[in-house]
């Protein structure tokens, strides 16, 4: 069932409008009798898991995924008490 309001009685009505949406009408918001909007209801999604939105992301080729797996990374130095020699520089 649509429903249609102008503009401004959309505005003067806007909590009204929106409960209407949440019962599940759609909305038709016209300007000097000419249909120029559509509010309805978005349903309830599911948040989609992280492979999901991956798959999603790449699809849209706003991501590549990479081809080899991923590498540990591994110090290039090791020098034993940093902190101390922080601390001592400090004067702490």
């Amino acid at each position: 069932m649509a429903l249609t309001y102008s503009i401004y009685e959309a505005k003067a009505r806007f909590s009204e409008v929106i409960r209407q949406v949440r019962e599940g009408r759609t909305v038709t918001v016209s300007y000097r009798g000419e249909p120029v909007a559509e509010i309805r209801s978005i349903g309830r999604r599911q948040t989609p898991t992280l492979e999901e939105r991956l798959d999603d992301l790449e699809r849209s080729g706003a991501l590549v995924r990479p081809t080899q797996p991923r590498q540990t990374f591994r110090p290039t130095g090791h020098r034993p008490g940093g902190l101390t020699r922080f601390l001592a520089e400090r004067g702490e």
